[in-house]
């Protein structure tokens, strides 16, 4: 009988094969105390290790061929980074020292200190990143042990599927060359790197399957459903033909998505819709351009940060990263946010956990986004000065994370105007910027008159709007079921976000522009419902832009409106569900 596994749907098509195991270097790591006097050779043992992991990236970073996703030499270039991390090379070097561990014991202990603050961090994006952290030590490991970190060589012919603990995104160019169809891994979230490299990739994937490398046995035959999230393992003939078909159709599907990427946003009865690309680092530009993103909606610059600690991006390094996005997408807007970090996502991984205790008791609530950089003013300003440089070279909107005080509003529009004199002062060239604000908390949300007599802008934060509207704590798997963007609060902040915006025209002279950058933003089946509550500018993943055109391009606006205000008005789940039935219709 088929086994059927869930986990995370991150890349959508379906993938048939053969299943290759990929088995974890840490499901078998050697625990035992090395000799007196030995030390020092046992710190040299890890030290050649790092030089062989760095060797083996360099390598793969020299291979990368010229139509390679421009995300794979920016992961591998974060690898190394990790690679020369503090935190991996002498924190483990003391466990060696001074309890005497053998290196491969003290690389998983290390782990497990740094996995533990990572494990507290509220934000998706950024707790999927102990992800590259485990990839990096999984490399060591192996090279420890002198085998190499993944299957390699062109297979005989038959399609095959990856199954796996984890997969470090470099290791990923195999699939772009025809050896893999898909994969699945135990761990991992829709934001995680592999996920980032499996959606430029096109290749089906599905993630955070748990006990699928446990489950699977090699060889067997494998279904992997991206779109929702299924793997079918031994199907019989009936299901594997019906999944072949699927294949097929999918793949024509895609084909005929491709083809959008140069027609205009505009829905049946003539309104323009903005679709626009968020992204992490400069080179994600290349795949903005390519869906036709009309500009860039979200671009994270805490990425620049992490792992940084002790030498944090200055101000012409930031710089430098603002006006390479801002020259790629070529004078279609870019809207840049400020680092949104602090308690939750420390740049010190140790940061928040002292003597056994994490300092920070509800860190989701703590000293982060805005908070955190009105706490250094020397940073934040650091940060707005190569902001509003850039803007010399485009048109760029400063995007203000988490604000929710009339107090934090006013300390910030003084901390830019004090970048902007501080510039002045020094004779350095710099230009205008449009500044809007998160509505990613209620409490925004509901006092969202004064937002729009302060900010030119407001983009709505869906992910964390769900979280604090509803109390959930999205890293808690107890609780994650109850995690519902289609819950009736939720729906009412962001419909009543989205028409008071339109109507603050009225009074302000001018629209305000309104756009939706949470996942809500990107899943297709949110689509007619935001155009319905009037939305017209939608920021997401690159890979995800052309399916939302579909919708866009298939969609009444004059007809959904008075569907989705049925949806507003239905609170029980069943009648809502009939209310966004007809809204699909």
């Amino acid at each position: 009988m088929a086994l059927q596994i869930f986990g995370i749907p991150v890349s959508r098509g379906v993938a048939v094969g053969r299943a290759v195991l990929l088995s974890s270097a840490r499901l078998d790591v050697a625990h035992y105390f090395v000799d007196h006097g030995q030390e020092e050779a046992e710190v040299d043992r890890l030290r050649a290790a790092r030089l062989a992991v760095r060797a083996e990236l360099e390598a793969l970073r020299d291979e990368l061929p010229a139509d390679a996703p421009p995300e794979l030499a920016a992961f591998i270039d974060v690898h190394k980074m990790l690679l020369d991390d503090l935190q991996i090379g002498r924190d483990t070097a003391t466990w060696i020292r001074e309890r005497r561990y053998n290196a491969e014991w003290a690389l998983t202990a290390q782990l497990d200190v740094i996995a533990r603050s990572f494990d507290e961090m509220d934000d998706v994006y950024l707790r999927d990143r102990i992800a590259d952290v485990e990839q990096v030590v999984e490399r060591l490991l192996h090279a420890l042990r002198g085998t190499g970190a993944l299957v390699r060589g062109s297979g005989n012919g038959e399609d095959l599927v990856l199954v796996a603990h984890d997969i470090a995104p470099a290791d990923m160019m195999q699939f772009k060359q025809g050896v893999f169809r898909g994969f699945v891994t135990d761990v991992g979230g829709k934001t995680s790197h592999t996920a980032i490299v499996a959606r430029s990739l096109d290749i089906p994937a599905v993630v955070g399957a748990r006990e699928a490398s446990r489950l699977i046995r090699q060889d067997d035959w494998i279904i992997i459903d991206g779109d929702n999230g299924l793997l079918i393992v031994d199907p019989s003939p009936i299901i594997l033909e019906d999944y072949r078909v699927r294949k097929q159709e999918s793949e024509l599907g895609r084909q005929r998505l491709r083809r959008l990427a140069k027609t205009a946003a505009r829905t049946l009865d003539g309104h323009p819709v903005e679709l626009l690309a968020n992204i992490e680092l400069p080179e994600d530009c290349a795949a903005a351009l390519e869906a036709g993103a009309a500009g860039v909606g979200l671009f994270r610059t805490e990425f620049l940060f992490m792992n940084r600690a002790d030498d944090l991006p200055g101000e012409d390094e930031q710089f430098e990263a603002y006006r390479r996005v801002l020259q790629a997408m070529q004078g279609r807007p870019v809207t840049i946010r400020t680092i949104d970090i602090g308690a939750d996502k420390p740049l010190d991984a140790d940061a928040d956990y002292r003597d056994g205790e994490f300092t920070h008791l509800n860190p989701a609530l703590g000293l982060r986004a805005i908070r955190y950089s009105l706490s250094d003013p020397v940073m934040f300003r650091a940060q707005l000065r190569a902001l509003l440089r850039a803007a010399a070279e485009g048109p760029l909107r400063i995007l203000i994370p988490m604000l929710a005080h009339v107090a934090e509003i006013r300390q910030t529009i003084a901390q830019i105007n004090l970048a902007r004199a501080e510039l002045e002062a020094a004779g350095v060239r710099h230009g205008p910027v449009e500044l809007g604000a998160m509505i990613e908390i209620p409490g925004a949300a509901l006092m969202l008159p004064l937002f729009l007599r302060q900010f030119d802008f407001v983009s709505v934060g869906t992910n964390d709007l769900v979280q604090y509207t509803l109390a959930i704590d999205r890293a808690d798997e107890s609780v994650a079921s109850l995690y519902d963007p289609l819950h009736p609060a939720v729906l009412q902040l962001v419909a009543q976000t989205i028409s008071q915006s339109h109507a603050a025209q009225a009074w302000k002279g001018h629209p305000v522009h309104v756009s939706v950058c949470g996942e809500m933003a990107g899943d297709p089946l949110f689509t007619r419902l935001l155009l319905g509550f009037g939305l017209r500018s939608f920021s997401m993943h690159p890979a995800q832009i052309l399916t939302v055109k579909q919708e866009v391009l298939r969609a009444d606006c004059g007809r959904l409106a008075p569907l989705a205000q049925a949806v507003l008005g239905e609170f029980e789940p069943e009648a809502q569900q009939r209310a966004l039935a007809a809204l699909g219709g």
